[in-house]
């Protein structure tokens, strides 16, 4: 029997699982062999906020174990990952993805709509803040840190201290907790952020018997969607962390699949937002993206990403 190849993770509950279940997807494709290889980041050492750590800071010290060949590959949320491309690692396959909405999650089961003024409500992303306050609702929106373990117990846990939560559904769903979820939100209330949902599976660009192994894994759909979403994210010079939002939807059109992309850029406050639009097909997935954010761009958008609350 082949030698195991070895993936590297982060240590929290999510990433675990999603490594797990990547590995599971690829011996029952390949039949090789996979052992889950922690690595603590530097994210995982800090309590500060993402938008003080900076892009990048859950993968850092996973791609550096890559290159040092400590580990095989890794497994990332593509939505954590810097939108410029590594020069040295490849994205070998991006698996199917969940579903990309936020998903709302409340201490007395009421929906968004129904949460009366003053409802304590934590989230973690610029994003997610910044189209809760353009609701005009009158949330307390409070930003929070830690895993979804952590931040769904500050609404259902013995210490509880908010009045519900907004986070991603996919994670949820990964950690067989979907059945809390109060409510799964319209893109149209929330957007999400760029390639939510995706895994991005990544190697050395030189292991190339690696690269076509990984490659089994690989949906096409899922991967245009999100070469479209982050196009649009790399032209704007957006991180993850900025008030950028974006959701890539198949539809068929007259001559096959069509991609529609919803792209929006909001304030911090939640007082300005652009949101536009594009379709094509997904071969011109990248294209898309960027034709998308200079139309962003052109309708003043780097104004509404440098404005503070």
């Amino acid at each position: 029997m082949s030698a195991p190849l070895r993936l590297g993770t982060r240590g929290s509950a999510l990433a675990l699982a999603q490594s797990q279940q990547t590995a599971d997807a690829l011996t029952a494709a390949t039949g090789r062999p996979v052992e889950l290889i922690r690595i603590v980041t530097s994210g995982d050492r800090s309590s500060a906020p993402v938008t003080q750590l900076g892009v990048g800071v859950f993968i850092s010290a996973l791609r550096d174990a890559l290159l040092a060949g400590e580990i095989d590959f890794a497994v990332h949320s593509y939505k954590d990952l810097p939108s410029a491309e590594h020069p040295r690692l490849h994205i070998a396959a991006v698996p199917p993805r969940e579903d990309p909405r936020d998903a709302l999650i409340t201490r007395d089961g009421q929906g968004l709509a129904g949460l009366p003024p003053g409802t304590m409500i934590g989230t973690g992303a610029v994003r997610r803040i910044a189209q809760l306050r353009a609701l005009g609702l009158q949330l307390q929106v409070t930003p929070i840190r830690g895993n979804v373990d952590s931040r769904i117990a500050r609404v259902h846990g013995p210490e509880a201290d908010l009045d519900a939560v907004v986070l991603a559904r996919a994670g949820v769903a990964r950690l067989g907790r979907a059945a809390e979820i109060t409510e799964t939100l319209d893109p149209m209330l929330m957007l999400p952020a760029p390639a939510q949902g995706a895994l991005a599976v990544e190697c050395r660009s030189s292991d190339t018997d690696l690269v076509e192994l990984l490659a089994t894994l690989d949906h096409a759909s899922s991967r245009a969607a999100v070469v479209a979403e982050r196009a649009m994210l790399a032209t704007l010079e957006a991180g993850c962390s900025a008030p950028v939002a974006a959701y890539a939807e198949f539809a068929e059109g007259e001559d096959g699949d069509e991609i529609y992309l919803r792209g929006a850029v909001i304030s911090p406050d939640g007082a300005g937002a652009i949101r536009l639009s594009r379709t094509g097909t997904p071969a011109g997935a990248a294209e898309i993206g960027k034709a998308l954010a200079a139309d962003l761009l052109d309708a003043g958008a780097d104004t509404l990403m440098g404005s503070t609350s």
